[in-house]
């Protein structure tokens, strides 16, 4: 029923329908990106004027168009409080496209809609530029190209087929132009690449800390790092990777330190490592953070492209500005090191501090805890009691703990005695700091899993952890997870809490176990080798392959006078190429012979020696007035070599040729 309406749709109706539903393919990945009125506004128009193409009715007045967009003006500055920067330019581009349909009155007005929806799939890449968000705009280039090559066949009613034909040979001719200009077009930071506030990208880890916060992320399972090392990797247990390091608690919440103790007495890192160091190339997500992630500890500077990166007495390396772009780069780190004073200084007084009025209880563990162990200088004794503590005292690891209030370490060691990581680690410093020993708390990465299929450590934001630093005598600041300590398998292996699966995955894993995890490995490294071969490609890889040609010391220069060579060099073979062709085949006796063969496809005997009047009659006998189009352009081809004007110059019959030429695409020939 439907398609037997659509067969009888007039043309213009059918073009718009098609049009109409790619540009709604067009617009649909923005939908997360754009207001919901935006949305909803944009799809309410796309349908209206469908409904419009549908029943062949007139198209709304003028005053519409104007009256929504004034609309959308003022809910734009309502929503953005500007006009002007990505999000706002977006919002207006997509109800601009969407209201410039209810003005499809003539093929200009059909153009306009061409480029805006070229420009709109465009900004889609300014929030995205993942391996999907790539395919699904692939496909609206083609209904696009199609869209458009459909609008310049004005005689008859093409099929779209034959269009998205044609559109699919124009992309490939295309596609290695694209090609070169990708490998060798020169990319100036910071020109080349999207704007900073572009990437839509999020960090699991934040420079302060609310005990109850980060338990939401362990519910996100998108990637924040990828790792591959040279060689062997380190044990799963061993993989802590650094972020920033919390030592200020005012009672509600973590942050750095700043206290006057940190000010007046700054301490150096005093950074000394043993035994071989682990080499690996990290890839590293968006976060729109200053922070660069290592494998713990790490002496060198990572070599990070475009960036300048530096360490914190607490070993945390920042960057000069915020990590917007997917971002690769080299380190080396030791896991076997040790860092801060060995004796006591007056810098270490900041970690021990408490903040008045809270965890009254916690204070008086401490006491007992300190009666127990007796008089002791070494505070690893009082760590390994509390240690115990954990491991004894019927503590469970959850990240459904419930909502902890004013004396959240009250709460942990007395009440509830269930949390996540972060309740876990900071229960424990606060108990370490009542003990007048100094700790504080890390924040950062642990463990991840192996991909099997392209070798890459993976590192999700469910990974993202918090764990503790007790200074010990002797030895500087010392490592200790108070979470091993009550879920030896969240540090140990590869077990992690995860959210209840829906009934889809159940059903599946009942099925097959572990396809969904061997489905997802594979599309992750798909995804992977996107992000190393396409998004990463920059100009340190542009210049490498120059040194691969054997260019000695490449700049941007010799990238664009190898493009200019080959540009030139292409343009040179195409035109040969034409010469020899024109030279070969006689450019009537061609489209002669391209007559012949479309009339063979629609059925009819055709002689190879058969003249175009001939032609003409069989076409006009077998088909009627469906085929009059191709019987007046094979009499006028005719008349191109054989009429008594056949003597007119060389310049008058190449130009009517390419007149018969063009003629010949736009004529809808008979079909069998």
């Amino acid at each position: 029923m439907l398609m037997r309406r659509l067969a009888t749709l007039p043309r213009d109706s059918r073009d718009t329908l098609f049009l109409l539903l790619v540009i709604a393919w067009v617009v649909l990945p923005q939908i997360g990106n754009l207001p919901l009125w935006c949305s909803l506004l944009a799809g309410g128009v796309l349908v209206w004027r469908g409904l419009l193409a549908w029943g062949s009715r007139p198209l709304p007045s003028t005053w519409w168009v104007v009256a929504l967009l004034a609309v959308t003006v003022a809910a734009t500055l309502y929503t953005h409080r500007t006009l002007l920067g990505r999000d706002a330019g977006v919002t207006l581009t997509v109800v601009l496209l969407a209201l410039k349909t209810l003005e499809l009155r003539a093929r200009r007005d059909a153009f306009v809609v061409f480029f805006l929806s070229f420009f709109v799939m465009l900004t889609n890449f300014f929030f995205s530029q993942s391996l999907l968000t790539a395919a699904a705009m692939l496909i609206a280039l083609l209904g696009l190209l199609t869209a458009l090559v459909n609008a310049h066949m004005p005689v008859g009613r093409p099929s779209l087929a034959r269009a998205a034909r044609t559109a699919g040979w124009m992309a490939l001719l295309g596609a290695p132009i694209m090609a070169v200009l990708f490998v060798l077009f020169p990319r100036f930071a910071p020109l080349w690449g999207v704007p900073g506030d572009a990437m839509a990208g999020r960090s699991g880890l934040s420079s302060t800390m609310e005990v109850g916060a980060m338990a939401s992320l362990v519910l996100d399972d998108s990637i924040a790092l990828r790792i591959r090392f040279d060689g062997q990797p380190p044990r799963q247990d061993s993989l802590y990777f650094r972020g920033p390091v919390l030592g200020t608690y005012d009672g509600r919440e973590w942050t750095a330190s700043n206290s006057r103790f940190s000010q007046r007495f700054p301490m150096a890192s005093e950074l000394q490592v043993a035994g071989e160091p682990y080499r690996y190339e990290v890839t590293m997500e968006p976060s729109r953070r200053p922070w660069i992630f290592v494998l713990e500890a790490a002496t060198r500077e990572p070599r990070v492209p475009g960036y300048e990166s530096a360490m914190s007495p607490e070993l945390q390396w920042t960057t000069n500005r915020a990590v917007t772009d997917l971002l690769r780069y080299r380190a080396e780190s030791y896991p076997d090191f040790r860092h801060g004073p060995t004796r006591f200084a007056p810098g270490l007084a900041a970690y021990q501090q408490l903040p008045d009025g809270f965890n009254p209880r916690t204070r008086e563990l401490a006491n007992e805890i300190r009666n127990t162990v007796g008089l002791t200088t070494d505070n690893m004794k009082l760590v390994d009691a509390v240690l115990q503590r954990l491991r004894t005292g019927g503590y469970v690891y959850t990240l459904e703990p419930g909502t902890y209030g004013q004396h959240s370490a009250d709460e942990f060691w007395f009440d509830r005695k269930q949390g996540f990581c972060e309740h876990i680690a900071s229960a424990f410093v606060l108990l370490m700091r009542a003990m007048d020993v100094p700790a504080r708390i890390v924040t950062g990465y642990q463990g991840g899993e192996l991909n099997g299929v392209d070798g890459y450590w993976v590192i999700r934001q469910s990974d993202a952890h918090a764990w503790a630093e007790v200074w010990i005598s002797g030895q500087g600041w010392v490592r200790v997870d108070p979470t091993a300590a009550v879920s030896p398998s969240r540090i140990g292996s590869f077990n992690r809490l995860t959210p209840p699966r829906n009934v889809f995955a159940t059903a599946v894993d009942a099925v097959s176990p572990g396809l969904l995890l061997r489905m997802r490995a594979s599309w992750e490294a798909l995804n992977n080798g996107w992000n190393q071969w396409i998004l990463n490609y920059t100009q340190s890889n542009q210049l490498n392959l120059l040194k691969n040609f054997g260019f000695q010391s490449p700049g941007w220069e010799d990238l664009v006078y190898l493009l200019i060579a080959l540009l030139v060099g292409a343009s040179i073979a195409g035109g040969a190429w034409a010469l020899w062709e024109k030279r070969r085949h006689d450019p009537w006796l061609r489209l002669l012979w391209r007559a012949q063969s479309n009339l063979r496809k629609a059925g009819l005997k055709v002689a190879p020696t058969s003249p175009p009047r001939q032609l003409a009659r069989m076409a006009i006998a077998q088909f009627g007035d469906d085929a009059r189009p191709a019987h007046d352009w094979l009499l006028r081809l005719e008349a191109q070599r054989y009429s008594t004007i056949s003597s007119a110059s060389k310049h008058d019959n190449r130009t009517a040729l390419a007149t018969l030429r063009r003629e010949f695409k736009l004529i809808i020939w008979p079909r069998a």
